[in-house]
């Protein structure tokens, strides 16, 4: 029952990912053709200004689709819009730790007005400068990464400690999910970011786009095979 917590615990996370990249596009004036909480085919939905909305079987997260038709259409659109798009996801990630930290200043001391709504900001720059500060530590020692297998094995422990447990669990998820979606690889949000930025240096550059997002997404593979390997090897065989 843990481990099923933490499997849609991730899939809230991406949810959220996902809604925060909805509202971007909203701000920035980018048609949305489908947003989808779920994957897999629809199960039911609704239109509204001009968007589909859908819930799909399988609930690990969501998806935003642009109304384009293709890869050139979409790098037609203005690459400040572009930009603001790819930032809705990392930003809502880094918001929700506020509101998680709201959740176990209440459950700890019960509710304050500084609990609720004046610690939780510092708290969430604290946890997000020690999530900054121990990434050196991830690539000079691969070996201790995580994939999917190891984090539901830790969150597991987390979710003994009842909810204050699970929301400290989720904000450091929630953090990881932000700043590695931040990194300069494409197919990611700090990649598409980087790419668009080398748009404005020389326009022909925004050819890159599609074999960069292949050569990421190959990398992106190898890391999940990397990371499950050695989740087995600790969490299941070890």
């Amino acid at each position: 029952m843990n481990y099923l917590s933490i499997a849609l615990l991730i899939g809230f996370l991406i949810l959220v990912h996902e809604l925060g990249h909805l509202v971007a596009a909203w701000v920035a004036g980018i048609p949305v053709a489908r947003f989808s909480i779920g994957f897999g085919p629809r199960l039911w939905g609704w239109q509204w200004r001009g968007t589909e909305y859908i819930v799909a079987p399988v609930p690990l997260g969501g998806y935003v689709l642009p109304a384009v038709t293709d890869e050139a259409d979409y790098l037609r659109l203005p690459v400040g819009r572009r930009i603001v798009f790819a930032l809705g996801g990392p930003v809502a990630n880094l918001l929700l730790p506020v509101l998680l930290f709201a959740i176990v200043n209440a459950a700890n001391d019960g509710p304050s007005l500084s609990g609720l709504l004046v610690d939780p900001w510092p708290q969430t720059m604290t946890a997000l400068g020690k999530f900054l500060a121990t990434l050196p530590m991830v690539f000079s020692h691969p070996g201790q990464l995580s994939g999917v297998v190891g984090i539901v094995a830790i969150g597991g422990e987390f979710v003994e400690h009842g909810i204050v447990g699970l929301a400290s669990f989720a904000v450091m998820l929630s953090l990881n999910l932000a700043v590695l979606n931040l990194l300069p690889l494409p197919p990611l949000d700090g990649g598409k970011i980087v790419m668009c930025l080398l748009e404005k240096v020389h326009p022909r550059l925004a050819q890159l786009h599609y074999p960069l997002a292949i050569a990421g997404w190959l990398c992106l593979l190898g890391l999940m095979m990397y990371t499950t390997v050695l989740d087995i090897a600790r969490h299941v065989v070890g």
